[in-house]
């Protein structure tokens, strides 16, 4: 019961950042539907892809999700919110924790998303999307983790937030490095 009241409380948030989302993919002019489409397709396989390829270090109490370095991407471009959340879910169906982990994992991915794209939105140094990668999955997966594997949640959030230092650094020094060549290629 209490992980489904939690699990409706990040709905919620994530809800808000949807609806955010959706509003920001209107106002950005330079790219169009398809192009917006082709674009989260390619960054959802390649997140899937990358999860599938390292499962073994990406599931269970001690986390190395180097995927999860694709989230800075809604840095450049925000309207992955939703995208990236969705990845998340369909990712997490390969680490069999059944659909708590899976809708949980819609939502971190979609809450974190958010706060970057807020980041961006209030011109914050892109070193800050370090945050949202390490202290949304952290603070949130061990929720719901720890009921399904029985540990405790201190032990869980120390495991999650180490684990996710190394995909927050990979990310934004990859935005770093690709949002100028990316902004003059795709006229952003």
């Amino acid at each position: 019961m209490q992980a489904f009241l939690l699990l409706c409380g990040y709905g919620f948030l994530a809800a808000f950042f949807v609806r955010y989302a959706l509003v920001f993919w209107h106002k950005e002019k330079a790219m169009n539907t398809t192009r917006k489409l082709t674009i989260s397709a390619l960054i959802m396989a390649l997140y899937i892809v990358l999860l599938y390829v390292t499962a073994g270090v990406s599931f269970g109490a001690y986390q190395v999700r180097i995927a999860t370095a694709f989230y800075a991407m809604s840095y450049i471009f925000p309207f992955l919110v939703i995208p990236m959340g969705l990845a998340n879910f369909i990712a997490n169906a390969f680490g069999g924790l059944g659909l708590i982990d899976m809708v949980g994992g819609l939502l971190v991915g979609m809450i974190t998303t958010g706060l970057i794209v807020l980041i961006r939105k209030f011109n914050i140094t892109s070193w800050a999307i370090i945050l949202p990668i390490i202290l949304v999955p952290g603070l949130c997966v061990p929720l719901w983790l720890s009921y399904l594997l029985g540990l405790p949640y201190e032990a869980l959030v120390i495991n999650v937030m180490i684990g996710q230092i190394t995909p927050a650094i990979v990310g934004t020094v990859l935005v770093r490095a690709l949002e100028p060549k990316l902004k003059s290629l795709l006229s952003l």
